[in-house]
């Protein structure tokens, strides 16, 4: 494949292993269609939900859609590690081996293994330049216990919350949630806290309702956050 040389070669991540593979295809189509190719050599690498990465040419519709994984024209690929080669690593379909050296990566993915710090570590490893938080940061902010345990310690006003483990649940629900009650008050959202911000999550008022939001929360982490409710308007 022949590569532009006068032209930074951008590579846009999307899909991924997460529950929220089919928010990232969406997100992608939007950054791919608004990256200026008269500056930039654009490529698409899609991860399906079983952890291939294949290099696709799909459109930014095909990609939404979830047509792209069965493009004729996809060929397997994968990050190396090694800062030697700085790219990407093509299988093609007559059996050869190309590399590709990239400029940046976009990893436009959205929960675990692409918002947690993993992508973010095999980039660091490769060292290719890459847009978005490091490696400690996006680990911090995915795991959303830990991210609110580090605001208490820093000072950071921000609303009450508790979490318990899958364990904890199981071996003493009752107790948890009464502490959880007590502490926060209803209405209480629950969450999974190593997930995205779209899937899990639920809003309890009442322990019929908070025991339903634990149960739906457990199916995407072994790890449950609860946060008071708040009133107030998002700003971002």
């Amino acid at each position: 494949m022949m590569q532009s040389e006068d032209k930074l070669c951008v590579v846009v991540l999307f899909g991924g292993m997460s529950s929220e593979h089919e928010v990232s295809r969406v997100s992608a189509g939007t950054f791919v269609d608004n990256l200026d190719r008269s500056r930039y050599e654009v490529l698409t690498v899609g991860i399906t939900k079983e952890g291939r990465w294949l290099y696709t040419e799909a459109s930014s519709a095909q990609m939404a859609d979830g047509s792209w994984g069965e493009l004729p024209g996809n060929m397997p690929c994968v990050l190396s590690p090694d800062r030697a080669d700085h790219g990407m690593i093509l299988f093609t379909p007559d059996g050869r081996v190309e590399k590709m050296h990239l400029d940046v990566v976009i990893p436009v993915l959205h929960g675990l293994w692409g918002e947690d710090g993993t992508v973010q570590g095999l980039l660091e490893l490769a060292g290719i330049p890459y847009v978005g938080c490091g490696v400690l940061g996006s680990a911090v902010c995915m795991d959303k216990a830990v991210a609110n345990a580090l605001m208490d310690a820093a000072g950071v006003p921000h609303c009450r919350w508790a979490a318990a483990s899958r364990a904890d649940l199981a071996l003493n629900g009752p107790v948890v949630l009464d502490a959880v009650e007590a502490k926060l008050g209803y209405p209480i959202f629950v969450k999974p806290a190593n997930a995205g911000s779209s899937v899990g999550i639920s809003k309890a008022a009442d322990r019929a309702m908070l025991e339903q939001a634990v149960e739906i929360a457990l199916r995407e982490d072994d790890k449950v956050v609860f946060e008071e409710f708040v009133d107030a308007q998002e700003v971002e």
